[in-house]
């Protein structure tokens, strides 16, 4: 049995609105608070790596565990706005943790990768203890070079988030999870080398508004779960929109599911992660709740995942 035991997070100091993103792009700020209910992002600084970032938001996360770096016995590290190609983020990350030999896994899935490493972790927290998952991006470098695509420039910001998933007890139990991928859509949410992101608005949002809530149901139906008995849902923060579409097909009011997208905006992967240390730090959960992770993104890649405190 393996349990969450922990949430982090890191998100960078500079805050930029839509003021200042409408007057760069040449639109007006209250249309992108209607189209995406964001009201402002982070943007890191030059100097400020998604490693760097990454391995902040490991640190908040083993000390709320009070584990230490040491007794990690698997590091999974999700992005997809990385420097380089190879290596990836997860070997640099370790660095910084002082790992010298921990194995560092790549898991190079935007917006659902945080997940897929959360079910990744409750797989092989038998075999390796504790395995802490890391989500960092830096999304503000992807969609910064001109000429800037004005429906995509507006949702991404920059940040970290990290969970630590323990074979040991106590925590929140992971009682089961669902991953999916569908490669037949691929070319409509990417970012090729050299070149802007290119995403398919119309085709994303509709299979996103299709998959998720049906994965979900999956999930639910499988472990005898109601919709309307999980305290809360922790989705990966793509658009305010997407979001209580999601709510209201699986019939739950869209307080069942926790934003925080207006003030960071869509930090890719590491979006849901940085919503369930949001989430877990200011409700602190009883006994007894259940938590459902939902999360889609580019590949597509899809899945949902239950949490019993």
């Amino acid at each position: 049995m393996a349990a969450i035991k922990a949430f982090g997070a890191y998100l960078p100091s500079r805050v930029v609105g839509n003021d200042e993103l409408a007057s760069r792009l040449g639109c007006d700020a209250a249309w992108i608070r209607e189209v995406s209910g964001i009201e402002e992002r982070r943007y890191a600084r030059e100097d400020e790596t998604v490693a760097a970032m990454g391995a902040q938001a490991a640190r908040d996360c083993l000390e709320r565990a009070g584990v230490a770096a040491g007794e990690v016995g698997l590091l999974i590290v999700s992005s997809g706005s990385s420097e380089r190609r190879f290596p990836g983020p997860a070997a640099s990350v370790a660095r910084e943790l002082g790992l010298e030999q921990t194995p560092a896994l790549d898991l190079p899935l935007a917006s659902a990768g945080g997940l897929f490493g959360m079910a990744l972790a409750s797989e092989l927290a038998s075999r390796y203890g504790n395995v802490l998952v890391v989500a960092s991006e830096k999304m503000s470098s992807v969609v910064a070079p001109e000429p800037a695509e004005r429906g995509i420039a507006i949702l991404f910001g920059d940040g970290a988030g990290a969970c630590l998933i323990s074979s040991q007890n106590g925590g929140a139990r992971v009682v089961d999870h669902v991953l999916r991928s569908d490669g037949a859509f691929a070319d409509d949410l990417r970012l090729d080398f050299q070149a802007p992101l290119a995403m398919n608005g119309r085709s994303v949002i509709m299979q996103a508004s299709r998959k998720i809530p049906a994965v979900i149901d999956e999930l639910l139906e499988r472990n005898g779960k109601a919709a309307g008995a999980v305290e809360i849902f922790l989705m990966h923060q793509a658009n305010q929109n997407l979001i209580d579409r999601v709510a209201r097909v699986i019939q739950v009011e869209p307080r069942k599911f926790f934003s925080n997208i207006a003030r960071y905006g869509n930090t890719s992967s590491a979006s849901m992660l940085i919503a369930a240390w949001e989430w877990w730090r200011s409700t602190e959960p009883r006994a007894g709740h259940i938590v459902c992770f939902a999360a889609f993104g580019a590949g597509f890649h899809w899945g949902a995942l239950l949490a019993e405190v």
